[in-house]
């Protein structure tokens, strides 16, 4: 079933809501009084909502066991990533599940897992269905009108409390850095928010402990996992994945096939991310075994390459591989072997490539690294910007549209089918 735009912010925000009371009665029973177990301060649980809408969008072709295995995985990457995410940010844990069988330092467990797949069962089964008829309900006006308002207020709510809690980690003691950030709003105005959001997290989320955080080093360029480090891990693994993946095509097929998934030079962007995501989630397990980065590698993997695949297929119309004559696929989307690839992978990168790498940008000079990273980023951003519109153009030359803006001529002049095969040679038209 493929929804509208609205649709899936309704489903977003009911299940946000929904979620929201849930993780409400849930610490209220616990804790013997009401507590607003949100992040932001409007009745929203926004990881509810993130994960309903990505297993609607990326589930519609799994049923039952598969459906339920898939939820589970997805949706325990979604709370891990999150809890780094919060600790990254905020130097503090707002969950522990260290006290539960089969957990994950803490941030996953199997017993929440299991429920967020019955949950992607439900409301796959039965949910979205009511849910959406719910939302036609209501006259067409009224109804894009409330979309537009519940994300007015809760892209303001979530700004306004990631600004302030921003501060939270340096404590009282620091507040001199956030008075700065609100900047134009009276001190005491701001003290009062803060106390407020302050006191609301404190009460929804006791058991939430301060981290310590990684001391930087400013005369060490891109010192420890900085934002810095992570963008040139961005580019080299997609460089290195691109590479890899040509090598081993030639080793399998006996051709040289291009495996970039952009207009301008050798880079697998999905090889990219994946060395991106990986160090950001495994670099504080680099001191793990090896079994533990192989099984978070294989599922990890798993997950972002039918994630990708799905995404890929939507967005442009295409399926850039299809895995459905290797044997244990999942709709030709992954494979067995190759998610046991990705956790191989995720081992040689933790233990053996990433202290090098790290070693080497590490060594660049501040001021360059930091002008090199900028030119990076803008290089990288342009030439994805530039690779969807070819691909959007492509699809629509398949289904007969003529050209009729100018980015349309450019694309057709600059990048017609033939150079697109050359690209692409992997990419057929979905359905």
């Amino acid at each position: 079933m493929i929804y509208s735009g609205y649709e899936i912010l309704w489903l977003f925000f009911v299940c946000s809501f929904l979620g929201w009371v849930l993780e409400t009665v849930a610490g209220a029973l616990k804790q013997k009084h009401f507590v607003n177990r949100g992040l932001v301060n409007a009745p929203f649980c926004v990881i509810y909502g993130t994960g309903a809408v990505l297993i609607t969008i990326v589930c519609q072709e799994l049923t039952g066991f598969w459906l339920f295995v898939y939820a589970v995985i997805l949706t325990t990457v979604l709370e891990w990533t999150a809890g780094h995410l919060i600790e990254k940010m905020y130097h503090e844990r707002w969950w522990d599940y260290s006290d539960l069988p089969l957990n994950i330092d803490g941030y996953v467990c199997a017993p929440a897992s299991a429920i967020w797949g019955v949950l992607s069962l439900l409301m796959m089964k039965w949910g979205n269905e009511l849910l959406i008829k719910l939302f036609h309900l209501m006259p067409d006006l009224p109804g894009i009108i409330l979309i537009w308002i519940l994300v007015a207020i809760l892209g303001l709510d979530m700004a306004a409390t990631l600004i302030i809690m921003s501060g939270r980690s340096r404590r009282m003691e620091q507040w001199e850095a956030v008075d700065e950030w609100l900047s134009g709003i009276s001190s005491t105005l701001g003290r009062k928010i803060y106390s407020k959001v302050d006191a609301r997290i404190r009460k929804a989320y006791p058991e939430a402990h301060i981290t310590k955080k990684e001391e930087a080093k400013p005369d060490v360029f891109a010192y420890g996992c900085s934002f810095e480090k992570i963008i040139w891990l961005f580019v080299i693994g997609a460089f290195l994945g691109d590479i890899t993946e040509t090598i081993f095509c030639r080793a399998t097929m006996g051709v040289w096939m291009s495996r970039s998934s952009v207009v301008w030079g050798p880079f697998s962007i999905v090889w990219g991310l994946a060395i991106a995501a990986a160090t950001l989630l495994l670099y504080k397990y680099r001191n793990r075994p090896d079994s533990f980065l192989f099984i978070a590698g294989t599922l990890l993997g798993g997950a972002y390459e039918y994630l990708c695949s799905v995404f890929t297929e939507i967005v442009f119309g295409k399926v850039f591989w299809d895995y459905s004559k290797i044997p244990f696929n999942l709709g030709g989307r992954i494979n067995l072997l190759y998610c046991f690839f990705w956790g191989i992978a995720a081992v040689v990168w933790i233990k053996l490539l990433y202290p090098r790498f790290s070693f080497l940008i590490e060594k660049i000079p501040v001021k360059c690294g930091k002008i090199l990273t900028w030119i990076l980023i803008v290089f990288m951003c342009c030439n994805v910007i530039v690779s969807c519109m070819a691909l959007v153009r492509s699809d629509q030359r398949t289904q007969g549209v003529e050209a009729q803006s100018g980015w349309q001529k450019t694309m057709d002049e600059r990048f017609d089918d033939e150079r697109l095969q050359k690209i692409y040679p992997n990419a057929i038209n979905a359905g």
